[in-house]
């Protein structure tokens, strides 16, 4: 047999028993189950005993006023998800009206009411509370889930870290090829330790579980070692970071944890979001009584319709476009919920797409740190490329070559990109619009000739350098790359001095 489903409990609560009589009887012939009250206090005990689905509350009760028994019943943990309708014959007023749904009610009626009009309006919030329920139901299953997942994650994660140690000690002399490797499983590992902490950090706050630990906190030491902390991540990407800070010391009142857990997450995303190459600044001053965090890039900026929601749990404004979307769009929801719980404000700022970002962090201040100047807070530039640093585009079909000229001509200072073949030489060219091409001439797909006659046809490249570095060096081969465009022509291998004497040389000319 199909169960019969339970029908809807309505609290009808009304001092006057005509009145209450009559709701009642039009409330029972629609099906609804109905018990009574004659008084706000009686309403109260009901709605905790019985938990019923509505309350249909009328304002003027002999000893509790109708608003406040609503109110109670909201503020009330255990009647807090009761649908109150609240019913008037004596404030029939606009105002009535919003100071009973101030006061927490689902709806509001004046009297006299058709019984057509009752009964749709019941009908109406009950399939509400109906999704609501459900709504709710599905976000604890949620929490519930990010929770497990979380704790599965991290149980192999550890296995995996301390199996790529090992296997580091059994063969400490492992080739650069075994050795790469090992990083990367090291990264990718961080990578996902990363991502687990910031699910579980989702999980305890959607449940109201995460509590600060909270004491007097110097916030220049704490955003040096955010700084220190980050910099590997941002020296991955190729990134140049700047740390601006005030002579005096900032304090706050604060978990120094989360706090850097800020800082860090504001730097991870300013290095995820900003091509290679790009620049960042981490700066903080007074304004008044507060302290101001900024974490200010030059790279691919925020729409301005995207400004106010990028925030959001599982949001994320774009990527770069040298990589795909990664992350799960957690981490700034994270940033905002650890400074609130702070007292604190955070906000971005762009010019729009390109234009690059400023995240701003406002944290109140403890009494002892030293009063503001007028000049404590002025704006940090995003800080320019040293007057001999060049953007430089690297072209080889051998990736450890490429790698390793890049790795020779970023350790004096310059912004490096690569190429591994004469197609993505040319795209990378046009998009970077480089000061200096070091081109292999042995490419895969054509040769670096051809490569740099094409280079050639393209006026916005007109002052880039073009400088053969290959393995063919004979008198002919030297006159054919000069030939096609080449500016100087270089033979395999070269070593530091030589690569930066040849960019010094060129640049100056």
């Amino acid at each position: 047999m199909k169960a019969t489903p339970l029908r809807p409990v309505i609290l009808n609560v009304d001092d006057t028993d005509a009145a209450r009589y009559a709701k009642t009887r039009i409330l029972q012939r629609a099906g609804f189950h109905v018990i009574e009250a004659g008084s706000g206090g009686l309403a109260l005990q009901l709605a905790l005993e019985q938990k019923p689905d509505l309350v249909l509350l009328d304002t003027k009760l002999p000893d509790i006023n109708g608003f406040d028994v609503c109110r109670q019943l909201k503020q009330d943990p255990h009647t807090s998800m009761v649908l109150v309708l609240q019913t008037s014959a004596s404030y029939l007023s606009s105002p009535d009206k919003v100071r009973a749904l101030d006061s927490g009610a689902d709806n509001y009626l004046f009297e006299p009411i058709e019984p057509e009009e009752l009964v749709a309006n019941v009908r109406a919030l009950l399939r509400l509370g109906h999704v609501e329920r459900e709504l709710r139901d599905m976000d604890r299953r949620k929490d519930e889930f990010l929770a497990i997942l979380a704790h599965e994650l991290r149980n192999p994660l550890g296995p995996i870290r301390n199996a790529v140690e090992l296997l580091r000690s059994l063969d400490p002399h492992s080739s650069p090829a075994q050795e790469n490797a090992r990083r990367v499983i090291l990264r990718q590992t961080d990578h996902m330790v990363r991502l687990v902490d910031d699910l579980l950090d989702v999980s305890r706050i959607s449940q109201g579980k995460i509590a600060l630990r909270r004491s007097e906190v110097e916030l220049c030491g704490l955003l040096k070692s955010a700084a220190e902390t980050a910099e590997p991540n941002v020296a991955a990407r190729q990134h140049v970071l700047a740390v601006k800070l005030p002579d005096h010391e900032i304090w706050v009142d604060g978990d120094s944890v989360r706090l850097t857990q800020v800082v860090g997450n504001l730097l991870n995303n300013a290095a995820k979001f900003t091509a290679p190459g790009g620049r960042i600044v981490l700066s903080a001053c007074l304004e008044g009584t507060q302290a101001v965090i900024r974490v200010t890039d030059n790279g691919i900026g925020i729409a301005p319709e995207l400004a106010d929601s990028i925030f959001d749990l599982f949001a994320q404004a774009g990527h770069s476009p040298d990589r795909v979307q990664d992350g799960l769009g957690i981490g700034l929801s994270l940033v905002r919920t650890l400074v609130n719980l702070h007292g604190g404000t955070v906000a971005v700022h762009s010019e729009g797409a390109g234009k690059g970002s400023t995240f701003e962090v406002r944290l109140p201040t403890l009494a002892r740190t030293p009063q503001a100047d007028d000049t404590d807070c002025s704006a940090a530039p995003v800080p320019g490329k040293p007057a001999d640093a060049h953007r430089i585009l690297v072209v080889d079909d051998n990736v450890d070559s490429a790698e390793i000229v890049s790795a020779l001509l970023e350790f004096a200072g310059h912004e490096v990109h690569m190429a591994h073949d004469g197609a993505g030489a040319i795209e990378a060219a046009l998009r970077l619009r480089p000061d200096v091409v070091f081109l292999d001439i042995g490419l895969p797909d054509m040769s670096g000739v051809e490569v740099a006659e094409k280079l050639r046809g393209y006026p916005e490249l007109a002052k880039t350098v073009l400088i053969a570095l290959t393995g063919y060096g004979q008198d002919k081969d030297r006159m054919s790359a000069m030939a096609a465009g080449f500016n100087h022509h270089l033979t395999k291998p070269v070593n530091m001095e030589t690569l930066n004497d040849t960019v010094r040389t060129f640049m100056r000319r």
